[in-house]
């Protein structure tokens, strides 16, 4: 499956969503050395890594060459193939 923009950002949030949902994600932080400050799960066959916030780094989500920042309010995009 080839990642775009639209199809990326939909993945991130079905795994967000596995994992509590924005607001949780975002506001429940981990020490930066705890076991569970990321969480790996497996959307529409993509691997996704959600981290975290941690005290001095935001959420995120990880979805092929794609990070999304994750705020209470949703995710924006970050980085990404051009």
């Amino acid at each position: 499956m080839t990642l775009n923009d639209e199809s990326a950002l939909r993945i991130a949030e079905a795994a967000v969503d596995q994992a509590g949902g924005a607001r949780h994600v975002y506001g429940n932080p981990r020490h930066p050395f705890a076991r569970n400050a990321t969480r790996e799960v497996e959307v529409e066959g993509q691997r996704v890594t959600i981290r975290f916030s941690e005290a001095s780094s935001p959420a995120v989500v990880e979805v092929g060459e794609y990070v999304f920042d994750i705020r209470p309010e949703g995710l924006i995009k970050l980085f990404g193939p051009s």
